[in-house]
């Protein structure tokens, strides 16, 4: 929106430069992106008469004037505008003029005759150009003064960017008292008296529709729709980027930006009964005042006299019914039209108005009356004619209604973060038109706030802190750090869905989804004991239980991917598991989330530089190993007696004591019945693997780490973990880590014996350790080794 800075302090003036009021208007949420002089600066152009005009001897199109500019003599000055003509006011270049562009003028000589300046047509001194030749001012312009002063050219044209919710500042009106508030000035608005009814002529109107809650119309007769537009209400116009038209347009355009009502102006001989106030009705078209024909949908809102729609409403008017220069009676609309009726029909036909501008966001529904007083004023004043009384309709029930918002000094403070006084809060909300009952002061209560009439964004206690704080000014809230008196607790991490899942994808594994249901006869296979819970209407044979198992919807996958030469298969599936085991009826029903994993074939894939090997069951293990780690678990591996694994290659996943899954080769008879060959899977609770952890930092130590081999001779019955956890308890904390390297069975080994390196990596977190330390420790695991497992060192 474009308004001129000379109309605007003409209804409040702060003691503020232009750019401070830019400033203000911006920190108060109306972003100014543009502030201008009406013309770029020049110098030495005043108002001057024609006195004579003769033809340039040498030149058909050149003429040679003399002109009076109110001081000395009169200025010889050659021209070649066609309009140039005796008696004309028009502005004058004197010698030592600067016009825009750096253009300096000079004495000079045109065909052989002195010029001693130039007369300047609009363009010459930055404003547009209506006419072919020079811009002829008023007869009553008076000679010699300044042209800039004159036309007020150093009025400056403020650009701002009006938000959807500030519907209510789309008008000088609405700036004014926004500056108003901010600089507490009073604001100094245009008398609008009602104006007195000298003729009977009227419309009735017929209302039948909500979305126009109230609609106002008077008849005018007798107008000069030919008068001429005063230039100061050009000038407002034209600054506030409107074009000018005809008086009467004029007078509803100036209106429109001065109050900020649309309104418009029917002529009354075009209008056939009464006028209606209705939905469109199918196929009914219009042509609109931009001459573009279309056709209007059900759910368009259109002014309408018996028989024909005169206009889309509040949007466009159409050209059949517009007034022209012939025009002498006019039927004059103001109305209010719900937001929700006219949002996005300007749109759909393709158009963008300065009314549907303002219906879209909201325009004061208070505010028909005094506006169509204020261009009855204007049209009596400016084109004569007649009024008739004002016909005002409305729907009470469909006018929108202002609720009263509970406020209190606490909420406001506390959603702003600083302090106010109530006082502020108080005059504030006041001046910004509210109606505020109450004490703020008082904690029980507080202030209760009836919003105005236009303003529409207004609706819940947040609103009016937001008021309250930009009329406070933004940049004048302190920086103040918040003070939190909270209990900080140990940072948790934890292990998510997407990174495990995105774990099992880099090591081979690709995703599988598949319903929760199963074949029974696999399930059975699987687990001939397991207890089935079956379905009343499965979709199909194949899926006609609740599975128990995330392998029995994995395998037929396996069995799907090696019947069509897929060779080496590695899926894993993230879902549901159902233990009813112990369940007695549907609501007893267990809901395991799991995590299972099914490989087959190679350990790698087939490439030239690593030869393919079976998968076994240490890269199972490995792999399951590198998941636990990524979770921050320490797993235990325990032999398993699964059913459906084989019973020397399976184990059970303990963590802290629990068995949280199983890992293993399924059972050589099972594959066979499946036709499979080896055949690794494993099952985890997913709980466990995404449950939270929190990560605990050892500080590293600056010392060398000593290592130390062992090897011994010990029962094959007795697992690796078993040993370690020995090793681990007797050496004590300084051992940091150890880890089997050598496995040896075979010649000089007796059956049921089997030889097994350590490695022991020992290191103290703040000095070197000695080696009688390291001896000492190394002695206390030989020793323990001994004593639980009998084992015995081996010679090297």
């Amino acid at each position: 929106m474009k308004i001129s800075e000379n109309w605007l302090r003409s209804w409040v003036n702060p003691a503020v430069d232009s750019d401070v009021l830019a400033h203000q208007l911006t920190m108060a949420g109306l972003e100014v992106d543009d502030s201008s002089t009406v013309a770029k600066p020049f110098t030495g152009v005043v108002v001057g008469e024609v006195l004579t005009v003769e033809q340039h001897p040498d030149a058909d199109r050149l003429r040679i004037t003399t002109v009076n500019i109110g001081s000395g003599e009169p200025l010889q000055i050659v021209c070649g505008a066609p309009n140039v003509a005796v008696g004309l006011k028009v502005p004058v270049a004197t010698i030592g003029a600067v016009l825009p562009g750096d253009f300096k003028i000079k004495k000079g000589k045109l065909r052989g005759v002195e010029s001693h300046g130039m007369l300047c047509g609009a363009s010459e001194i930055d404003l547009e150009d209506s006419v072919n030749g020079l811009l002829i001012l008023p007869q009553d312009a008076p000679i010699g003064t300044d042209i800039r002063d004159y036309l007020k050219l150093d009025d400056r044209v403020i650009e701002i960017s009006i938000t959807p919710n500030r519907g209510d500042c789309f008008s000088i009106k609405g700036i004014a008292r926004e500056l108003g508030v901010i600089n507490n000035l009073a604001v100094t608005p245009v008398e609008i008296q009602p104006v007195t009814a000298t003729i009977a002529d009227k419309k009735q109107v017929q209302l039948h529709s909500a979305g126009c809650p109230r609609y106002a119309g008077r008849v005018i007769n007798n107008i000069n729709a030919q008068a001429k537009t005063p230039q100061w209400m050009v000038d407002a116009l034209s600054r506030s980027g409107i074009r000018v038209h005809s008086v009467l347009v004029d007078i509803t355009n100036y209106v429109l930006l001065e109050q900020g009502q649309p309104l418009h102006a029917f002529d009354l001989s075009k209008i056939e009964g009464d006028i209606q106030v209705r939905q469109a009705k199918p196929q009914e078209k219009l042509k609109l005042l931009n001459e573009q024909d279309i056709e209007l949908a059900d759910d368009v809102l259109v002014i309408s006299d018996d028989h024909k729609v005169l206009a889309m409403a509040g949007i466009m008017g159409g050209l059949d019914s517009s007034v022209t220069d012939s025009t002498t009676d006019i039927f004059l609309e103001s109305a209010f039209f719900d937001p929700l009726a006219i949002a996005g029909r300007a749109r759909r036909y393709g158009m963008h108005t300065d009314a549907s501008q303002r219906y879209e966001r909201g325009v004061d529904f208070e505010l028909a009356m005094p506006a169509i007083e204020r261009a009855t004023q204007l049209i009596l004043q400016l084109a004569g004619g007649e009024a008739g009384e004002v016909v005002l309709v409305e729907q009470a029930d469909a006018l929108p209604k202002r609720l009263p918002i509970a406020l209190s000094l606490a909420q406001v403070n506390q959603l702003l973060g600083y302090e106010v006084a109530a006082d502020f809060v108080e005059q504030t909300l006041s001046r910004l038109g509210m109606q505020v009952n109450g004490n703020g002061n008082n904690e029980n209560k507080g202030w209760e706030v009836i919003p105005p009439s236009y303003r529409f964004d207004i609706a819940i206690k947040e609103d009016l802190i937001e008021e309250v704080a930009r009329i406070y000014g933004y940049d004048n809230i302190q920086t103040k750090m918040p003070v939190l008196e909270i209990e900080l607790k140990p940072a948790q991490d934890r292990l998510s869905i997407q990174q495990l899942r995105q774990a099992l994808v880099s090591l081979g594994y690709q995703e599988a989804i598949s319903f929760s249901f199963s074949d029974e006869k696999l399930e059975k296979q699987l687990n001939p004991e397991v207890k089935l819970l079956k379905l009343a209407n499965p979709i199909s044979s194949e899926l006609g239980a609740m599975r128990s198992t995330l392998l029995s919807s994995l395998i037929p996958s396996v069995q799907y991917n090696l019947n069509r030469q897929q060779s080496r298969v590695r899926l894993f599936e993230t879902g549901l598991r159902f233990d009813y085991e112990q369940a007695t009826g549907i609501q007893d029903l267990k809901q395991i989330p799991t995590l299972a994993m099914i490989a087959t074939g190679t350990a790698i894939p087939e490439q030239w530089h690593a030869k393919a090997q079976s998968m076994d069951f240490y890269d199972l293990k490995g792999e399951i190993e590198r998941i636990l780690a990524s979770a921050r678990l320490a797993a235990a591996f325990k032999p398993s007696s699964l059913p459906w694994l084989h019973p020397g290659q399976s184990a059970n996943i303990v963590v802290q004591g629990q068995v949280i899954g199983y890992l293993g080769r399924l059972h050589p008879a099972l594959e066979d019945q499946l036709d499979l060959g080896k055949t690794w899977v494993c099952e985890v609770d997913l709980d466990v693997l995404l449950q939270p952890y929190v990560s605990n930092f050892t500080e590293l130590s600056r010392f060398p780490t000593v290592r130390r081999d062992i090897a011994i001779l010990i029962s094959a019955n007795i697992t690796i973990d078993q040993i370690q956890h020995t090793i681990q308890s007797a050496a004590g904390e300084w051992l940091i880590q150890s880890w089997l390297f050598d496995v040896y069975t075979g010649q000089g080994i007796e059956v049921g014996q089997r030889s097994l390196a350590f490695a022991l990596l020992w290191q103290h977190p703040e000095r070197t350790l000695e080696d009688a330390e390291i001896k000492e420790g190394m002695q206390r695991v030989i020793d323990a080794l001994q004593d639980t497992y009998k084992a015995t060192l081996r010679a090297s």
